[in-house]
C-alpha cells in the first residue's frame, strides 16, 4: 500500500531547483550558525581556566552563562519584527557583526559584574538571529521539505561542538600566555573576530526574496513561488496577534522550553562532565567533547530525513526526547567510568539535539506572515528562559552539593515532560507538512493536503 504523498517526492526538475537552493543557502547559513553557537558556548571551555584566574565560583559562572538569555529574551521578538521591515540580509549581517565584536570583548572581563554585563549585552546583540534564519528558510522551502532543511541548518549546534571542542581546547592549551593574555582570553578573541567577517559577507551574499535571486532562472523562481503559495494558503494563522496569543503557539513554546532545558544543560556543562569523569587536560576534554556532538549531527540529519519522508512529526520529536533523557540518566549512573560516561553522554546528546531540529518543523505548519515572525520569535524566547534556568540550577546544585548529578537528572525529567506534551498535539495539525494519509483503497488523499484551487506541487 502506498501511503506517501507526491508532495514528499517532487518531480526531478523540482528536486533540482531545491537542490540548487540548498547548496546556495545552507552551507553559508550553517556556517553563520556555527559561529553563533560557538560564540555562545565557548564560555563553557573558558570556564575551565577563567574561574580560577578571576576567583569566581560555579554559581557565578552559572548565573553569567544564563544571563545571556535575559538580554536575548527581552529583544528576541522586537528583533524579528524589525527583520520584516528591513529584510533578512541587512538584519542578519547586523546581528553577526554586533555579537562578534562583543564576543571578542569578553576577553576584557575581570569581575563578576563585568562578566554578567558582557553576557547580557551578547544576548541583546544575538537576539533574533535563530528566528530570523528559521523565518528566512520559510521564504524558500515548503513545509514538506522543512524538517530535513531545518535539521541541516541546526547541525551547526553539534558541529560547533565537533569543531569548537578541539579548537577551544587547543587554543587554551597552546596559546595561553602569549602576549600576556591567558588562554581563555585568546579563546574569546580568536573565536569572536571571524564572526564579524562572516556578518559582513552575509550582507553581500544573501538575497531577501526569491524574486531577488539572480542565480535562479525564471522557471525555478516560479516553481518555488507556486509551492510556497499553496503552503501559505494551507495555514490558518497569519496575524501578529495570532503569533502571540494562539493556544497552538503557546503550547509549542512550552514544549520548546522543556526541550531547551536539556539542550543548555548539555551545551554549558558537557566539558565539566567530561572533566568530572577523570579527564584533566583541556585539549583532551575538547577532543572527547566532540564525540557526542559528531554523533548528534548524524542523528539530526537521519531523523529529519525520515520525518519528511514519512510526513510524521510527533513521534520523530517525542522519541528522541526520551532517548536524550535516558542518556542523561545513564551519564549520572556511570559518571566515574570514562568509557560508560562518554557512551551515555553521546546517547543523551544525540537525543537532546535531535529534538531541537525536529521541533522547528512544527511552528511554520500553522503560522504564516507576521504570525510566523512573532510566533517563531516567541517560542524561541520562551526557550531562552531555559537558557537562564538550566545552567543556573546546575551551577547552584554543584556549588551546594559538590555534584552535578541531581541537576542532570532534573534535565532528564524536563525532556520527558516535553516529549509527553508533544504527544498531546493534534496529529492532523502537525503532520500537515506534506503527509497525506492513504484511503482504504490505497490511493492518496491529495485534496486533503492542498488548499482549494491549489495545484499539486510540480504539476
Amino acid at each position: 500500500m502506498n501511503t506517501t504523498s507526491p508532495a514528499l517526492h517532487p518531480e526531478p526538475t523540482e528536486r533540482a531547483t531545491y537542490a540548487k537552493v540548498m547548496w546556495r543557502l545552507l552551507p553559508f547559513l550553517f556556517f553563520c550558525y556555527l559561529c553563533a553557537y560557538l560564540d555562545r558556548i565557548n564560555v563553557s571551555f573558558a570556564k575551565l581556566q577563567m574561574l580560577q584566574d578571576l576567583h569566581m565560583s560555579d554559581a557565578v559562572y552559572g548565573l553569567g552563562a544564563g544571563i545571556f538569555f535575559v538580554g536575548y529574551l527581552l529583544f528576541e521578538v522586537p528583533s524579528n519584527l524589525v527583520l520584516l521591515k528591513v529584510g533578512a540580509r541587512r538584519w542578519i549581517a547586523r546581528i553577526m557583526v554586533t555579537w562578534g565584536v562583543l564576543a571578542a570583548a569578553m576577553m576584557f572581563v575581570k569581575t563578576p559584574a563585568a562578566f554578567y554585563a558582557m553576557r547580557f549585552l551578547l544576548g541583546v546583540a544575538e537576539a533574533g538571529f535563530i528566528p530570523a534564519i528559521l523565518l528566512y528558510l520559510t521564504y524558500w522551502f515548503p513545509a514538506s521539505q522543512r524538517s530535513k532543511v531545518t535539521a541541516l541548518f541546526l547541525t551547526g549546534i553539534p558541529m560547533s561542538g565537533v569543531v569548537g571542542g578541539p579548537l577551544s581546547g587547543w587554543i587554551m592549551h597552546s596559546v595561553s600566555g602569549h602576549g600576556g593574555l591567558a588562554g581563555w582570553q585568546w579563546l574569546f578573541l580568536l573565536e569572536g573576530v571571524p564572526t564579524v567577517a562572516v556578518g559582513i559577507a552575509a550582507w553581500f551574499y544573501l538575497d531577501d526574496r526569491v524574486a531577488d535571486a539572480a542565480w535562479l532562472t525564471a522557471g525555478q523562481k516560479a516553481t518555488i513561488a507556486r509551492n510556497l503559495e499553496g503552503d501559505m494558503a494551507a495555514r490558518k494563522l497569519h496575524s501578529l496577534r495570532d503569533g502571540f496569543m494562539s493556544p497552538r503557539i503557546l503550547k509549542l513554546s512550552a514544549i520548546y522550553f522543556f526541550f531547551e532545558m536539556g539542550l543548555y544543560g548539555v551545551s554549558f556543562w558537557l566539558p565539566s562532565l567530561v572533566k568530572a569523569a577523570g579527564v584533566a587536560n583541556p585539549l583532551d576534554i575538547g577532543l572527547l567533547s566532540a564525540v557526542p556532538y559528531a554523533a548528534a549531527t548524524v542523528a539530526m540529519i537521519v531523523v529529519g530525513y525520515l520525518s519528511d519522508r514519512r510526513g510524521e512529526r510527533r513521534w520523530h520529536l517525542a522519541l528522541p526526547g526520551v532517548v536524550g533523557a535516558v542518556g542523561l540518566c545513564m551519564s549520572v549512573a556511570w559518571a566515574h567510568s570514562i568509557v560508560l560516561a562518554m557512551i551515555s553522554l553521546t546517547i543523551g546528546t544525540m537525543g537532546v539535539l535531535t529534538t531541537i531540529s525536529q521541533f522547528w518543523a512544527l511552528p511554520p505548519t500553522v503560522l504564516g506572515g507576521a504570525a510566523a515572525a512573532a510566533g517563531i520569535a516567541l517560542a524561541n524566547s520562551v526557550g531562552s528562559i531555559a537558557g537562564v534556568v538550566s545552567p543556573w540550577v546546575i551551577g547552584v546544585l554543584q556549588t551546594t552539593t559538590g555534584s552535578t548529578g541531581n541537576g542532570v537528572l532534573g534535565l532528564a525529567v524536563s525532556m520527558v515532560i516535553a516529549s509527553a506534551l508533544t504527544l498531546t498535539l493534534p496529529a492532523r495539525t502537525v503532520n500537515s507538512s506534506g503527509f497525506v494519509p492513504a484511503r482504504e483503497d490505497g490511493s492518496a488523499e491529495v485534496s486533503a493536503a492542498l488548499p482549494s484551487g491549489a495545484s499539486r506541487p510540480g504539476a
